[in-house]
C-alpha cells in the first residue's frame, strides 16, 4: 500500500505541474484585452480621427480587468505548481488540500485534478507520509 501511495502522489505532482503550467498558458488569453485597453488609453487616436475615439474610461476599465485576471491565474497556476512540489516533498499537508479544493475551480482538469488528489490525501497511510497523525475513530 505504501508503494501505491508513493506512485499516486508521484503522478499527482507531475499532473499538478501540468496543470499548473495550462493554467498559466490560459492566464495568458486576457493580454489581448490588455493590449487593447493600453492602446485606448495612451493612442485614442489609433482608432480614427474625429469623435470616434472610444472613451478613455473603456481603455482603463480592460487594462485593470485584464491585468487582474492574469495576475491572478498566475499566482493561482504558481501555487498549484508549489503544491505538486509540497507533494512531492510529502510537506505541508493542510496547503495542498486546500490547493486541491481550489484546483476543482479550474475546469475541466484540474476539476479532475482535485478531486484525486483529495481522495488521495485522505487515506490514512498518505497523512501519515506527511507527518500528520490520523484521527482515531
Amino acid at each position: 500500500m505504501i508503494n501505491q501511495d508513493a506512485d499516486h502522489l508521484r503522478l499527482l505532482t507531475i499532473f499538478h505541474f501540468v496543470c499548473a503550467g495550462m493554467s498559466a498558458l490560459f492566464a495568458c488569453f486576457p493580454i489581448i484585452h490588455l493590449v487593447l485597453g493600453l492602446l485606448i488609453v495612451l493612442n485614442p487616436h489609433a482608432f480614427g480621427p474625429g469623435n470616434n475615439q472610444p472613451p478613455r474610461l473603456i481603455g482603463l476599465f480592460l487594462v485593470l480587468f485584464a491585468s487582474a485576471f492574469i495576475i491572478a491565474g498566475w499566482v493561482f497556476a504558481g501555487l498549484l505548481a508549489w503544491a505538486g512540489h509540497c507533494l512531492n516533498r510529502r510537506k505541508h499537508y493542510l496547503f495542498c488540500l486546500v490547493m486541491a479544493c481550489v484546483a476543482c475551480l479550474f475546469m475541466p482538469f484540474g476539476t479532475v485534478l482535485g478531486v484525486f488528489t483529495i481522495i488521495v490525501l485522505s487515506r490514512a497511510s498518505v497523512k501519515e507520509s506527511f507527518g500528520q497523525a490520523p484521527k482515531p475513530i
